[in-house]
């Protein structure tokens, strides 16, 4: 990993010419991989991957999973099979991409995907499930030829450094994976996304599957329920928590109803209740850091990290306080690129306090203190600690009439950090 980061001046170059030419040299692995679904999106496109890898398995299907980026291994961004990538087997693919790649110019994450579409195209699997990793037009994945489904989860303000400074901009790139008469689920969208979704959708003849019109889901006495033409699938409510879920999982069931029609409902049910996608609304009820929390009080961990990401994930909070009221406090650091406003902002009003601390790692952060600056002018209390472990102490040591509930959210880098310092290992 550390000789390919020296492959190329630029961490992060959008183009699929490089990609095209090493697989080329490996010969052409992507023409040779299992039925594939794609996925492109600003946010819920793990969750949207981890729903239907649990409906495909629950069936009985072998599934090819491809996401990133990792949050505590980097084997976490490959799974062959069901299992994740086994250290050997990493090693060896990307040897081989090494050699065919001659010292050309590449990314990390473009021969990152070669090592992963050559491990595919020789693992026998029923599915993979295949997620962009930034954009899409011109992402490394979108050198696939005809998957079996495309599908766009809700597109916001992220990235606009890569994908344009506009909603439209930003569709208009997410929309970059739609290929000919291929079906493509169109996850919930503002009005801004959704029009430039349509239109080339239309240029390309892909034929759309639209939230709201095509299908739709709800929530009815506990369950969840979807509709589409079809008929109605009355379905356990999500493991994943928060209603933002309902919205990933329907996309999911959407998605699988096209590309893999013979999945039943029995399939879709098991699904929904053993998903699972980890800092995502993620409870973390023992491990190092759980210790250091108040006692009896809730610990979750989220990966959000825009503002669209903030108010899903504020909302979920909103929810669980309405169900169990207790204090909330928001444990929070973020990238330097990232919208600290839009992302604090759904919490005014809701969190009691958030407590500002830094990232450790290469990337450029936004300082705790500016951070705390920032909520303290949304009128949230806000104050400073040297990590996450000192926040969760001096919880601890405070008197609290109620347990608190604390959320750590901001970064999925953040995530990656809690959940190693937990012992939290995703498998």
């Amino acid at each position: 990993m550390a000789r390919f980061l020296a492959l190329h001046p630029r961490k992060i170059d959008l183009s699929l010419g490089r990609t095209e030419r090493l697989l080329a040299a490996l010969g052409d692995p992507h023409k040779r991989m299992p039925p594939t679904v794609h996925v492109a999106g600003t946010n819920g496109k793990g969750s949207t991957v981890a729903f239907l890898r649990a409906m495909l398995e629950a069936a009985g299907k072998r599934v090819h999973v491809y996401t990133s980026p990792h949050l505590v291994r980097f084997h976490e961004r490959i799974r062959l099979a069901g299992s994740l990538v086994s250290e050997e087997q990493l090693a060896s693919a990307f040897a081989r991409c090494e050699r065919a790649n001659a010292g050309e110019p590449i990314t990390v994450f473009e021969i990152t995907t070669a090592a992963a579409f050559l491990l595919f195209s020789e693992t026998p699997a029923d599915a993979l499930l295949l997620e962009v990793g930034l954009g899409g037009r011109f992402d490394s994945t979108n050198v696939i030829e005809r998957p079996l489904a495309s599908v766009i989860t809700p597109v916001s303000m992220d990235h606009l450094d890569f994908l344009g400074d506009t909603l439209g901009k930003i569709a208009f790139e997410k929309a970059g994976i739609l290929k000919a008469g291929v079906p493509a689920i169109i996850a919930p969208q503002e009005d801004e996304a959704l029009s430039v979704i349509e239109r080339q959708a239309a240029r390309m003849r892909a034929p759309l599957c639209i939230a709201g019109r095509d299908y739709h889901v709800g929530e009815e006495g506990g369950r969840l329920v979807y509709d589409d033409a079809r008929g109605l699938l009355d379905l356990p409510l999500p493991r994943l928590q928060g209603r933002h879920q309902h919205d990933n999982a329907a996309a999911a069931i959407a998605a699988l109803r096209k590309a893999f029609p013979d999945v039943g409902s029995g399939a879709i049910e098991a699904g929904l209740r053993e998903a699972q996608w980890p800092a995502r609304m993620q409870a973390l009820t023992r491990g190092a850091l759980v210790d250091l929390a108040p006692p009896g009080a809730e610990l979750w961990l989220d990966g959000g990290h825009n503002a669209a990401g903030g108010a899903a994930v504020a909302a979920a909070m909103a929810e669980l306080e309405g169900r169990n009221s207790r204090p909330l406090i928001l444990i929070s650091a973020m990238l330097a690129s990232k919208d600290m406003d839009g992302l604090l902002r759904p919490f005014a009003g809701l969190a009691r306090e958030i407590v500002c601390v830094p990232m450790s790692g290469d990337s450029a952060t936004h300082a705790p203190q500016a951070m705390a600056q920032a909520a303290a002018a949304l009128g949230l209390t806000a104050s400073l600690a040297a990590g996450v472990p000192e926040a969760l102490r001096a919880m601890a040591a405070r008197d609290w009439p109620t347990p608190p509930r604390i959320l750590i959210a901001g970064s999925l880098y953040l995530a990656g950090e809690v959940l190693r310092a937990n012992g939290t290992i995703p498998d």
